[in-house]
């Protein structure tokens, strides 16, 4: 039993209703935040924290916009690129706009603009679902890549259409972006945002608002009867989606490349947000941070690992190695386990409860 619940009693309903009830669980995410806010800075290299933390903490926070449409509010949806775009550009517009404007108010503001574009094309989900609303939103997908390639107007009238960000600081001469910006202070500014944001829908499905989404995932006819009011529950959950990706996708073009076009944002993104959602697991914020660490650090494992074995296989085969090995994997973890890594995660813990006496 070294994961145990026995001889923990609440007091008062406060307690009874923390996010963290069980006292391991507590002191398992602290630690977790510890290691990630003091330790990671402190011992990871400028390559680690900015090339490999950097994309899998935004590609995180993108995957847990999408779990919310689709794990929590059961709405397919194939515009995460889209929106993630509409968030970079939204915030590149801003920025250049308003030059004073702080990096915070940046991202809230592309998120909340995004979040405007989200709900627009949400309304069709009220006659549609399932596979139907997943080609209205792939056409979301194809619309909005088209619109800030051809209107001049988003990039600043820009010959390549690339937009930069401009050099921007969170407070005094401590910059997150442009060419003075640390690894460290990106790594640590994306962290906080992510952190946040994490922590603010781990609160928000455990409302009212969250409840009603998963009633109308399993079973949207069941929810109207019971007085959940369809259109605007979907609309909610397309704009709450919408607001993490686009400050996702901000993040992305100010924080991790500086420069972006739009073509970084294509259905190849969208399709790789999906696989983190369906590989961590639908409905879980756990999944949403297992499943982008799934996506992003495998194929730098597969590409490393011939050389600290010794061998010498050209870049070319191990690029094909690590194709097929990573498509057997989401094969493999699919079959084992469709409900995604944090299901086993959840599996892990209830043997614990029962060890060294399973039953």
């Amino acid at each position: 039993m070294i994961y145990r619940e026995a001889g923990e009693f609440k007091s008062t309903y406060q307690a009874d209703q923390a996010i963290f009830p069980i006292r391991q669980d507590r002191w398992f995410i602290l630690a977790i935040l510890a290691i990630a806010f003091i330790v990671m800075p402190l011992v990871g290299s400028d390559y680690w924290l900015g090339t490999i933390m950097l994309p899998f903490l935004i590609l995180a926070l993108a995957a847990l916009g999408l779990n919310v449409l689709t794990g929590y509010a059961g709405l397919l949806s194939l515009g995460t690129g889209g929106f993630m775009a509409t968030g970079a550009f939204a915030a590149y517009k801003l920025a250049t706009m308003f030059p004073g404007l702080h990096i915070l108010a940046v991202l809230i503001m592309s998120g909340l603009i995004t979040a405007g574009v989200g709900i627009l094309f949400g309304i069709p989900s009220l006659r549609i679902k399932g596979f139907y609303l997943a080609v209205a939103t792939l056409a979301s997908q194809f619309f909005l890549i088209w619109m800030f390639n051809k209107f001049g107007w988003f990039t600043n009238y820009s010959a390549s259409g690339v937009i930069s960000a401009p050099p921007m600081t969170i407070f005094g001469d401590i910059y997150v972006t442009g060419p003075q910006a640390t690894a460290a202070a990106k790594y640590l500014f994306v962290l906080a945002v992510v952190a946040f944001l994490a922590l603010m829908i781990k609160n928000l499905v455990r409302s009212n608002m969250g409840r009603e989404w998963m009633a109308i995932r399993d079973m949207d006819i069941a929810a109207e009867i019971i007085g959940i009011k369809m259109l605007s529950t979907k609309l909610k959950a397309f704009a709450v989606s919408s607001f993490l990706c686009g400050i996702a996708g901000a993040l992305w073009a100010f924080i991790y490349t500086g420069s972006v076009e739009p073509a970084a944002f294509d259905i190849n993104r969208s399709f790789q947000i999906l696989f983190m959602v369906i590989i961590g697991g639908l409905g879980s914020i756990l999944g949403s941070f297992l499943g982008a660490a799934f996506i992003t650090l495998l194929p730098i494992f597969l590409s490393n690992a011939p050389h600290w074995f010794g061998m010498n296989i050209p870049v070319d085969m191990i690029s094909h190695i690590e194709s097929m090995v990573f498509g057997a994997l989401i094969i493999f973890f699919l079959i084992v386990e469709p409900h995604g890594l944090a299901r086993l995660w959840q599996i892990a813990k209830e043997k614990l409860r029962l060890w060294p006496f399973p039953y």
